[in-house]
């Protein structure tokens, strides 16, 4: 038996030993480190949700949407809302009711029912004119400042400076209307 061989052999093995035992523990590090990048990401999904169009790029979690979400649909309810002439209130009024909350969908409903009667009635229309969206991500509403005019029988009888809060409510992966109302409006 050559005893420097066997030796030599015996060497050979434990250096092969060490450089697996560092891959070994090289990898069992990388495990951990990808386990607490997967637990740090737990909760932390956003639900890419698309609005009726796209103008800016947002983010969406799961109770809130980015400020931008929120300029995007407070330009569109406002739109559905103010933009109306007697031809367009009832098919308006539809595409605004399947945004609403449910808890609100009756009342907004009626009240949408009664501007459309009225509108018809005077063969009055009006156009808002958005000038400045200001959002607020922690109360998920946004306030749209414009020029509201009002036509009755093809003569303006009105054009002025509104602002409207937009208030929404996200659930089910979906942007809900929850409020539409009338703020006394402030200067920009």
């Amino acid at each position: 038996m050559d005893f420097e061989r066997l030796n030599g052999d015996i060497k050979e093995m434990r250096r092969r030993n060490r450089g697996l035992a560092l891959t070994v523990g090289l990898l069992a590090a990388a495990h951990v480190l990808a386990l607490v990048v997967i637990l740090n990401l737990l909760g932390t999904v956003r639900t890419v949700v698309v609005p009726p169009s796209i103008n800016k790029s947002f983010w969406v979690s799961r109770d809130k949407a980015s400020g931008e979400y929120l300029e995007q649909m407070g330009a569109f309810i406002a739109w559905l809302v103010l933009d109306v002439t007697p031809a367009s209130i009832d098919w308006k009024k539809d595409i605004l009711l399947g945004y609403v909350e449910p808890d609100q969908h009756g009342e907004l409903k009626t009240r949408q029912e009664l501007e459309a009667a009225r509108l018809k009635r005077i063969n009055a229309s009006t156009f808002f004119m958005p000038q400045q969206l200001v959002p607020n991500e922690d109360a998920q509403t946004v306030v749209v400042r414009g020029r509201l005019r009002t036509l009755v029988n093809g003569l303006e009888t009105a054009n002025d400076a509104k602002a409207y809060e937009v208030g929404f409510a996200y659930s089910g992966g979906r942007m809900h209307l929850k409020t539409f109302k009338e703020v006394t409006h402030a200067a920009p």
